[in-house]
């Protein structure tokens, strides 16, 4: 079937004009590094296309939080991007700045998790002070993978070299990176934890440092949440504490944007596409609650 929508939510053109919007959806359908199923690339233009069944009252914080304004910048396909991992991360950076530039609170739909790092550079020349929260099944802190520094494999160790990182939800690392973990005390909750009580919740929250940038990789969750991803974990956390610890995170720290990357869509498999495209909804409502003079950008 061939995908039609190219608007977040499907919105009436009043709700989605760039003059008046406050959050900004940003497709980047890169893939080069993936090591085990690979198409994370088709994955923004099918969260958008789901995206056009989510209602749009949330009934958690009883309004329509796409009153605000949502606009989709344009390239949810393959082609319309650079095959370049440098050449990407430059224009991720450049569409984060215009986004910030135009007082949009940027959403990012990947895409691998590589693309992380041009929205990570961007938002530090903003505020210096930022700090990532990182959902995710496995730990990215391998120095190189396959050869390459640049890989969805190593995100985590870029990151680690521009601003502080919490990990949260790891359960598939190697034994380089579980000694690394141990030697630095690296702020990471793994998901064992998680499932024994709700005080990773607290400890996650205190280790945070300033003003977050929110990465999700969507093997963060259990696959039987989320099946249709590249390289999939069991032992993950489901929805419902996952929504708890993010209402908890926007009620306490500045969240200046975010991204949901790793899908993997498969043909038959419309809950995944559906439930990430509810997430990304439920976070911008999260951050419409938290109200934009919260937060920069």
């Amino acid at each position: 079937m061939a995908l039609r929508t190219v608007h977040f939510l499907d919105l009436d053109p009043p709700l989605r004009d760039p003059a008046t919007s406050r959050v900004a959806v940003i497709p980047v359908p890169f893939e080069q590094t993936t090591s085990y199923v690979r198409g994370t690339s088709r994955s923004p233009a099918r969260i958008i296309e789901a995206s056009a069944q989510v209602e749009f009252y949330d009934e958690e914080l009883g309004c329509e939080p796409c009153e605000v304004g949502i606009t989709t910048y344009p390239g949810q396909h393959p082609s319309d991007w650079p095959v370049s991992m440098e050449a990407m991360l430059e224009r991720v950076e450049r569409l984060v700045e215009q986004a910030c530039a135009a007082r949009h609170w940027p959403l990012l739909l990947g895409g691998e998790h590589t693309l992380t790092l041009g929205t990570v550079r961007a938002l530090l020349r903003r505020t210096p002070g930022l700090c990532v929260l990182q959902l995710d099944a496995h730990a990215d802190l391998r120095q190189e993978y396959q050869g390459a520094t640049l890989n969805h494999a190593s995100i985590v160790a870029r990151l680690r070299e521009l601003c502080p990182v919490v990990q949260l939800g790891i359960r598939a690392l190697s034994r380089q990176e579980a000694e690394r973990i141990q030697s630095e005390n690296l702020p990471v909750i793994f998901a064992q934890e998680m499932n024994a009580d709700g005080a990773w919740m607290d400890r996650a929250l205190s280790a945070l440092t300033g003003p977050v940038f929110l990465t999700i990789d969507m093997d963060y969750f259990d696959p039987s949440l989320i099946p249709a991803v590249g390289t999939p974990e069991p032992g993950g956390p489901g929805w419902r504490d996952t929504l708890v610890f993010l209402r908890r995170l926007f009620a306490s720290n500045p969240v200046l944007g975010a991204d949901l990357v790793e899908l993997c869509p498969r043909e038959g498999d419309i809950n995944s596409d559906f439930i990430t495209a509810r997430l990304a909804y439920k976070i911008i409502g999260l951050r419409v609650r938290q109200g934009f003079a919260a937060a920069a950008g």
